[in-house]
């Protein structure tokens, strides 16, 4: 037994290195004389992208530097144990660097029958949601550090199941086809936002943390689970059953129609 999953753990890290470099390779994600910050949420999927690039920095193939960064919000109530995220870049041989911030939600609107065609649905449409706001302070944290420490690419640890639900939120609920890139050139500023994870699976990577047994955070964001992200992955898992290939087909689709390359 002990051989078997010696064996599974070495192919297993082989294949999330092979799809980690025909990443860097195919979207040109990492060049020489790169200084790169990396987004550490806590979750599975930020440790194991800062574990594959401290290796990959290791080998100086491309030669570039890593920076990481880890956004508390104070008003959202979750944990992550700081001390166990500093001790894993400790061991990786890459800075660690904490900020806090926080946001505002618009207080929830009630109304009776009467009041409801009173209200200007144009208004509550654009009202913004918690996980957006959140998203949105963590970037903005990102953003002006990465121009403190003078980094020209932020690394985000979004893998390809992400890209995917993604691309058939925007179709569903926006009426477009587009997805995040795995490479996106800011354009109000001189940074670049990478995906190196983009042709991993998540499965892929709840095994390797497991394998490698990462941390989880201490309690969870109370808004994880309450969003059209988490309907449209059970939508997906649905398109999985009926067709095993349907992950290759709409990434072929992406490829095919330049979305994972924004210049």
């Amino acid at each position: 037994m002990t051989i078997k999953n010696d064996t599974e753990s070495r192919r297993l890290e082989k294949r999330l290195n092979e799809r980690f470099v025909k990443a860097m390779a195919t979207y040109h994600l990492i060049e020489d004389d790169d200084r790169i910050l990396v987004g550490l949420s806590g979750g599975k999927d930020s440790l194991c992208l800062l574990e594959l690039m401290a290796s990959r920095a290791k080998i100086q193939h491309p030669r570039f530097s890593l920076e990481a960064l880890h956004v508390r919000m104070e008003n959202i109530h979750y944990e992550t144990d700081t001390s166990y995220l500093q001790q894993f870049c400790d061991n990786l041989g890459v800075p660690l660097h904490v900020r806090t911030t926080r946001f505002e939600v618009e207080p929830s609107v009630e109304f009776t029958a009467v009041a409801q065609q009173y209200i200007d649905a144009a208004r509550l449409r654009k009202q913004k949601q918690p996980c957006f706001l959140c998203s949105w302070m963590r970037r903005k944290e990102m953003f002006n550090l990465a121009q403190e420490l003078d980094c020209n690419k932020i690394a985000l640890g979004h893998h390809q199941d992400d890209l995917i639900h993604t691309a058939l939120m925007n179709l569903t609920f926006q009426g477009r086809f587009d997805s995040m890139p795995a490479r996106l050139k800011m354009r109000k500023m001189p940074l670049t936002i990478i995906r190196p994870l983009c042709l991993i699976q998540e499965q892929d990577i709840k095994a390797f943390a497991e394998m490698r047994n990462y941390q989880k955070q201490t309690k969870c964001c109370p808004y994880e689970t309450d969003s059209h992200r988490t309907d449209i992955k059970r939508l997906y898992d649905e398109m999985e059953l009926i067709n095993p290939e349907a992950r290759f087909s709409i990434w072929r689709a992406l490829n095919a129609a330049n979305k994972l390359i924004e210049e």
